[in-house]
């Protein structure tokens, strides 16, 4: 593999890092709206699996670069990935209306799609994908959870500037 197609571990770590951080942001967004109105919420929930989609591939594509595995193949696991996990969700909006809270179950849909694409590009993935789930439930025991949850995601977003940190230190 040549220089110029590789990209260093540095360079994909801190790419990790920023769109851990932008989904969890995205997610807190979708949070709120789906608080204040779940019609809205269930619309955002669904846009948001071709985000994730997207940072998917992203991330598989570097996962590529470092492994020298050919990216058509990575690109074909992930649209498949998430091309089911749009039908799910297809499935879950035919079944339930926007109305009744169906933003919470397309977002646990979106969180389980997340946990396990984080087993192929990264441990990051699968962080979101659980707060996803844990977003999920929290609202069902408290009225106040956007603030627990954005507790959650400052804990996350700094654990993680501490972990690259002393990655940069120790490597």
């Amino acid at each position: 593999m040549t220089d110029e197609l590789m990209i260093f571990p540095k360079r994909r770590r801190q790419i990790e890092a920023i769109i851990l951080i932008l989904l969890l942001i995205l997610s807190l967004g979708g949070i709120f709206i789906n608080d204040y109105a779940p019609a809205d919420g269930y619309g955002y929930w669904i846009m948001m699996v071709f985000v994730f989609a997207f940072f998917s591939i992203i991330l598989g594509w570097l996962k590529s670069k470092q492994r020298s595995q050919d990216f058509v193949t990575v690109l074909r696991d992930q649209a498949m990935h998430w091309l089911c996990s749009l039908l799910v969700v297809g499935g879950a909006a035919l079944v339930l209306k926007p109305e009744n809270n169906s933003g919470l179950i397309i977002l646990l849909i979106l969180s389980l799609a997340t946990v396990l694409d984080g087993l192929r590009v990264g441990w990051r993935f699968s962080v979101v994908g659980i707060f996803l789930g844990v977003s999920a439930v929290i609202p069902t025991y408290t009225q106040h959870f956007f603030w627990v949850e954005l507790v959650i995601v400052a804990a996350i977003v700094t654990l993680t500037i501490i972990w690259s940190f002393w990655l940069r230190k120790n490597t």
